[in-house]
C-alpha cells in the first residue's frame, strides 16, 4: 500500500509526542513493506521568515492556499492509495482535505489533541479543565484569550474552529481517535459514526531490563501547568515532610514554560534530580531504571505516551484518574490512579512506593502483560491498515471527484 503522511511538525525546543507517533507509525509501515511518503511543514521554519510572511501565518491556520495547491501536485505525481492527515496546525490547515477531494484520494484523519473543538487544543484554562467552547461558538476562548493568553492570538483559532467544522465532518473517509475518552469529548462535532475508529498510538516494543531498578520515580514530559508539575511539586513536598527518612528520589526530565521554576525548586531539594531535555534513547533508559513513572496531568490527556511506554518497559505508571488514563490503567492491577489535582493523594502513593517497592514491582510485571495484550505494535499496525482499507473501500470522495472531471 502507498501511504502519504501529512503532518505539521512542532517546534524542536518543545518536542511533541505527536511527532514521535507519526514517525513510529511511518517506520512500522516501512518495515512491513509499505511505501510511505511524507508531506510535512516545520514550525521551526517560521522563525526564518520575513515579517510580512509571518504576519500571514494566522490566516494559514484557517486556510492555506499553498497547501492545497502543492499537495494536489504531489498527489497527482505520487497517486497514493490513502493520505493520513495528522497535525495541520499552524501551516497546513484542513485545506489538505480539499486537495485529497480534488484528486480523489481517500483521507484518514487522526485527532491527536482537541484543537477542532477548543482554540487552545487542550480543554484547559486558568489551571482547570474547561469545556466552555465544546459544541458552541468559541466566544469564551476568544474572551479569555485561551491561546497564549491573547485574544488577538486566539482569534484565528476561534475562527478556525467554526469555519473548519464542515470540513472535518464531510471530507475525511475515516477518523481515528486515540482513546475512547477523547472520542466522547468530540461527540458535539457530529462526525459520522460509521467512519469513526478508536486506535491507540503505536508504541514500539522494548525488552524490559534485567537490572534492578533504582529507588526513584520519574516524571518525563513537558514542564507545564497542564502536565501537572505544580501538583507533583506539592505532592513531593508533602511526601518529604511526612517521610523525612525516605530514600526515594524524583527525577524530572523535559522542558517547557515552567522549566526555570522547576529547576529553582529542585535546587532546594536534595532528593530531586533535574535532568533537562533528553533524547529518546536517554528517556528510555531513564524510564527503564525507575520503580515507577508519574503522570500527574491536569488536562484530560488524549492518550499519554509515557504511560504506555512505561508499561512496555515493565515499569508501573502512576497517573491522574481522568482523560485517557483510566482507559489505559487498571488501578492497583497494572498501575495506580489518583484523584486529579489531589497532591495529598499523590503524596500517599509516593509513600507507598517508598515503603512497598515489591508491590510496585508486581504492578510493573502486570503492566508489561497489559502492554503485550492491548498495545502490541504488530496488532496496532494491522488495525491501522484495516482503517486504511476501510477508507479505500468507502472512498465516495474518489467517485465524486471522478464525476466532477
Amino acid at each position: 500500500m502507498k501511504v502519504l503522511l501529512v503532518h505539521n511538525r512542532y517546534r524542536s525546543e518543545s518536542p511533541s509526542g505527536e511527532d514521535r507517533v507519526v514517525d513510529q507509525e511511518g517506520d512500522a509501515l516501512l518495515s512491513a513493506g509499505h511505501d510511505v511518503e511524507r508531506f510535512e511543514r516545520l514550525s521551526d521554519d517560521i522563525d526564518g521568515w520575513s515579517l510580512p510572511r509571518k504576519a500571514l501565518v494566522p490566516g494559514r491556520v484557517v486556510w492555506s492556499r499553498e497547501t492545497r495547491s502543492s499537495l494536489s501536485r504531489l498527489l497527482r505525481r505520487l497517486r497514493p492509495d490513502v493520505v493520513h492527515v495528522h497535525n495541520t496546525f499552524p501551516l497546513i490547515s484542513p485545506s489538505a482535505l480539499f486537495a485529497c477531494r480534488d484528486e480523489g484520494v481517500p483521507a484518514v484523519v487522526t485527532f491527536h489533541n482537541y484543537r477542532p473543538i477548543c482554540p487552545s487544543g487542550d480543554l484547559f484554562r486558568d489551571g482547570a479543565i474547561c469545556h466552555d467552547c465544546v459544541g458552541h461558538l468559541p466566544l469564551p476562548g476568544l474572551r479569555h484569550g485561551c491561546y497564549r493568553g491573547s485574544a488577538l492570538a486566539t482569534a484565528p483559532l476561534a475562527v478556525a474552529t467554526v469555519a473548519q467544522r464542515p470540513m472535518w465532518r464531510d471530507l475525511p473517509s475515516a477518523y481515528v481517535f486515540i482513546s475512547r475518552a477523547q472520542r466522547e469529548l468530540f461527540s458535539p462535532l457530529g462526525l459520522p459514526g460509521d467512519r469513526v475508529f478508536v486506535k491507540a498510538n503505536l508504541i514500539p516494543a522494548v525488552s524490559p531490563t534485567a537490572a534492578p531498578p533504582e529507588h526513584k520515580v520519574v516524571y518525563l514530559g513537558r514542564l507545564s501547568d497542564t502536565k501537572g508539575l505544580p501538583v507533583l511539586m506539592d505532592a513531593w513536598e508533602r511526601f518529604s515532610g511526612e517521610h523525612p527518612a525516605a530514600s526515594l528520589r524524583l527525577s524530572i526530565a523535559g522542558s517547557g514554560p515552567l522549566e526555570a521554576a522547576v529547576r529553582a525548586w529542585s535546587d532546594r531539594h536534595r532528593s530531586v534530580d533535574m535532568m533537562g531535555l533528553l533524547d529518546r534513547a536517554a528517556c528510555a533508559r531513564l524510564v527503564a531504571s525507575a520503580r515507577a513513572v508519574v503522570a500527574p496531568s491536569q488536562w484530560e490527556e488524549t492518550f499519554g505516551l509515557v504511560v504506555v511506554e512505561a508499561m512496555a518497559a515493565g515499569v508501573p505508571p502512576i497517573a491522574s484518574a481522568h482523560g485517557s488514563f483510566p482507559d489505559l490503567i487498571t488501578d492497583d492491577v497494572d498501575g495506580v490512579l489518583f484523584a486529579p489535582g489531589d497532591a495529598s493523594a499523590l503524596a500517599r502513593v509516593l509513600g507507598e512506593l517508598d515503603s512497598a517497592p515489591q508491590h510496585f514491582a508486581d504492578l510493573g510485571r502486570r503492566a508489561r502483560l497489559t502492554y503485550e495484550r492491548r498495545f502490541d505494535p504488530d496488532d496496532n499496525l494491522e488495525q491501522l491498515l484495516s482503517i486504511y482499507c476501510f477508507a479505500c473501500q468507502h472512498a465516495r470522495l474518489r467517485r465524486e471527484a471522478a464525476s466532477r472531471r
